[in-house]
């Protein structure tokens, strides 16, 4: 990966740095006189708050991390953060005073989020500190832990979903909202499987499915979330966060927001015979954390200081507002958007809340909903009902009619970028109670600076046309009036003598082009810039570029513009760069107009871009590769096996079976070839193993869908362990040997698995209270061999129990290796050789291998806590 800059990496849209080094960062000052002056105004703050705003602006972000998936398993390991590492911490003092530990985020359910204020003069000096930085390493890295900053967790907790519900997160890279809306869906799943299957058990249950609502397909969730992002490579990005997860009710897609396509939904059947309509799929929630400027990350990206403009915020809105409004037109009636940013401008929230809902027929049609007394505890303010607009040579205005004037008087110099919609709603819409809207403020609780508005759709809507006085379009009179103010030339060159429209931008609008290309979801400050992460030649998407230089080639006469890989493109009658049509975007459900896009017509034009992904093939439930699995694993009849899927042209199961949800095949079997860029469903269920002999079933459980299928297998399987010397013995020694007696070195299961049959087998573990038990109830996949035993867990995990069950750090034992690098007989190294290929390619790398997934880490991830703790 290239140089990061800024401080942990240089994350951020609108603070710019990408490249810059940490020194470099170090000596940005932070301070902007445009920036000051605009949060100065009375309508942001009172006289009495702005010193200590702008004095918490410029302290660095205290860190801040949640424990995450289910909600047993979060719990199980915030119990070691508090049992061990809190009264460590609590017991240090530095300068005569105790040193505050990490708090709790008191209006965080469970208390599963949390926050540190120590400074790093502090952490580096005392031994508790190196251990807790371990412990948040090692559950970072098998995705136990995920640092995210505090406000940009509030989203997802309004958006009240609930399992069964569809969601979708429309700009979700890299993965953190979308972990938790995740999370939300399969609420309670563990409980509800647990009692249908002591039904089944018992002989109670009848042939139905059964569960409560959302859970009834026999406990399991029947909801889904339709995780997209308009950037390939960051894609990738969110399928490596939400595939710890584990989850069958994730789609993730690659589409623009703005012209996010209808996904179509298998027709129901029709009672005298007829054709069946069309069905598309309404969403219940959607969350639009959308491309921001940024400027509320100003404490953790620290390039906000040197690169803030008010251009930032003009050029994102028409992208903001066309994003939310296709939002709307997606959503079921009684459904909830949460819009939400990281930006404490007006012109990216409240000016984008009010242009959205006038778009899409009202207040009688969208409502905004009061949240105020959501999450007890967090400090926020309402939202604003008057503003000013700052222009690109930072005069304020009032309000459109000041605009109007000046242009009549002066000209348009400067004020191109400007559009009605930006300012404060007047008439009817200004009752709208935009004071509904929620903002939080930095120094409120120490934090960053976040915009968060939940809206509901009270009825069907058609969205109006963009008007060019809400979305900015320049004319040919501003063209003109934007040129001659530039006195006919650019740079010294006469206008008559420019080649090309890319010509007439100017340096300031060279580098907002490349903040607003950098744009993305509102946490996307605290990851790596697209300029850091995507190759030079990667293409970029409309919601990454500038608004405001398509709109001064708005009216230009046509032309056909050469892209960067040489293709030539004509859109409208204007020339633009632009991303391959998405096909398919024109369907929509009855009712909704066509998506929230410009009224350009692209025409097909060919365009190297990401490889194509591999289709989905559902196998046939009898496929004669599934019938040995059922057979072997004693699989209940209860477990649906219509759903089992595979990543090939041939549809042929050869190295790793997925499953998926109901709706998740539903889905990617009816919009087959209809232009959807689906790229990743499923959860890996069965992956192929070598074996010694033959007669052997070679598909063993997948640690990924082990908890899924697991209730469903027959008891036959298990391996039953409930001592912590069994396990910890399991989890440092890799391949110990059972030939010869060695299983009598296993212990409690050394009886057990003397003589089960080769292959997959489950390792329950069970909590029993007791001294020498385990403090987790957990199941894990365990793999018999000709002469020894595996327990199929990648080496990070192991260390990562190993530190949290037993504080223990000692390094793996791999026994294949004798003195000498020799083994005891052929058969022995034939074996051991295949185990280490198949622990090694076969558990982990060989499934990111299947899938040749390529992504970005986020760069937070990378650094794991080891810049800051």
């Amino acid at each position: 990966m290239g140089k990061r800059g800024g401080k942990k990496g240089g994350r951020g849209r609108g603070g710019g740095g990408a490249g810059r080094t940490r020194s470099q960062w170090q000596d940005i000052a932070r301070e902007n006189e445009k920036f000051e002056r605009y949060y100065n105004e009375p309508e942001f703050l009172s006289e009495e708050e702005k010193d200590i705003f702008w004095a918490t602006m410029r302290k660095d972000l205290p860190n801040s991390f949640r424990f995450t998936g289910s909600r047993g398993h979060a719990l199980a390991v915030q119990q070691r953060l508090k049992d061990h590492h809190i009264p460590e911490i609590t017991s240090i003092k530095y300068e005569d005073e105790f040193v505050e530990p990490p708090r709790p985020v008191s209006w965080y359910p469970d208390q599963l989020a949390w926050s540190m204020t120590t400074p790093k003069n502090v952490i580096r000096r005392f031994a508790p500190f190196a251990s807790f930085q371990k412990f948040l390493v090692a559950e970072t890295d098998v995705g136990n832990i995920s640092r995210q900053e505090v406000v940009s967790m509030i989203p997802p907790l309004l958006i009240d979903a609930r399992p069964g519900m569809t969601v979708l997160d429309m700009c979700a890279a890299p993965g953190s909202k979308s972990a938790q809306l995740m999370e939300l869906l399969h609420a309670g799943e563990e409980d509800a499987i647990a009692q249908v299957t002591e039904q089944i058990n018992n002989g109670t249950a009848g042939p139905e499915p059964l569960g409560p609502e959302g859970l009834n397909d026999d406990g399991r969730s029947t909801g889904l979330l339709i995780a997209n992002d308009a950037d390939y490579k960051r894609a990738h990005m969110l399928i490596h966060q939400m595939k710890r997860l584990s989850s069958p009710n994730l789609i993730v897609t690659n589409h623009d927001a703005t012209m996010f396509p209808s996904i179509k939904l298998p027709p129901l059947p029709t009672t005298d015979g007829s054709k069946p309509p069309n069905r598309y799929l309404k969403f219940d929630r959607i969350l639009a954390d959308v491309p921001c400027s940024g400027d509320g990350t100003a404490r953790k990206n620290v390039g906000v200081w040197k690169d803030w403009t008010p251009g930032n915020a003009l050029g994102l809105y028409s992208t903001q507002a066309r994003i939310l409004v296709r939002a709307l037109q997606m959503l079921k009636v009684g459904g909830r958007v949460v819009y939400s940013t990281c930006s404490l401008n007006p012109v990216e929230n409240e000016a984008v809340i009010a242009s959205a809902i006038e778009r899409c027929g009202g207040a009688a049609n969208v409502k905004i909903i009061d949240c105020s007394q959501e999450l007890p505890g967090l400090k926020r303010a309402p939202g604003l009902k008057t503003w000013k607009v700052m222009d690109r040579e930072g005069r304020m205005w009032n309000n459109w009619q000041e605009i109007e004037e000046h242009r009549d008087q002066e000209g348009i110099n400067g004020l191109a970028r400007l559009a009605e919609g930006m300012f404060a709603p007047t008439g009817e819409a200004a009752n709208l109670p935009l004071d509904r809207c929620m903002r939080v403020y930095p120094h409120q609780q120490d934090t960053g600076g976040f915009f968060i508005t939940v809206l509901e759709k009270t009825s069907e809507i058609k969205a109006k046309p963009e008007s060019s006085n809400v979305i900015p379009k320049a004319s040919v009179a501003a063209l003109a009036a934007e040129l001659d103010s530039r006195k006919n030339e650019v740079d010294g060159k006469p206008l008559e003598k420019l080649e090309s429209l890319d010509e007439l931008v100017t340096p300031d609008q060279d580098a907002e082009k490349e903040l607003a290309k950098n744009a993305t979801v509102a946490e996307a400050a605290h990851q790596l810039p697209y300029s850091a992460t995507l190759d030079a030649s990667a293409p970029v998407s409309i919601p990454k570029r500038d608004a405001d230089d398509l709109d001064l080639e708005e009216e230009v006469p046509a032309k056909r513009t050469k892209l960067d890989d040489g293709s030539e493109v004509l859109v409208g009658d204007r020339p633009v760069h632009v991303p391959a049509p998405v096909v398919g975007t024109g369907i929509d459900t009855p009712g909704d107009s066509t998506p929230a896009t410009s009224a350009a017509t692209t025409q097909p034009f060919k365009k190297k871009g990401p490889r194509q992904e591999e289709p989905f093939k559902y196998l046939d439930p009898n496929h004669e590769e599934l019938l040995p699995i059922y057979a072997f694993y004693k699989l209940s009849d209860r477990f649906p096996r219509d759903r089992f899927m595979v990543r090939n042209v041939e549809g042929l199961p050869t190295r790793t079976i997925y499953y998926t949800s109901a709706l998740g095949r539903d889905i990617l079997t009816c919009n087959e070839g209809q232009g959807l860029k689906f790229v990743h469903c499923g959860v890996k269920m069965f992956v192929k193993q070598d074996a010694q002999r033959e007669n052997v079933c070679r598909w063993r459980v997948q640690t990924d869908g082990l908890k899924i299928v697991e209730p469903w297998l027959g008891p036959e399987k298990s391996v039953i362990l409930t001592k912590r010397e069994t396990l910890r013995r399991l989890l440092v020694e890799m391949f110990p040997k059972i030939a010869d007696d060695g299983w009598k070195a296993l212990g409690e299961i050394g009886e057990q698995v003397k003589d089960i049959p080769m292959g997959c087998s489950i390792l329950r573990v069970q909590a029993t209270g007791e001294e020498d038990g385990l403090p987790e109830a957990m199941v894990l996949p365990l793999w018999r061999s000709l002469h020894s035993l595996n327990l199929m867990l990648p080496k990070e995990e192991r260390r990562a129990m190993l530190l949290r069950i037993y504080n223990d750090s000692t390094p793996l034992i791999n026994t294949t290796q004798k003195k000498g690098g020799k083994t005891e007989s052929t058969a022995e190294a034939e074996e051991l050789a295949l185990m280490e290929e198949n622990l090694e390619v076969g558990q982990e790398a060989q499934d990111e291998v299947d899938e040749r997934e390529t992504y970005t880490k986020d760069g937070d991830e990378e650094d794991r806590f080891n810049t800051t703790v």
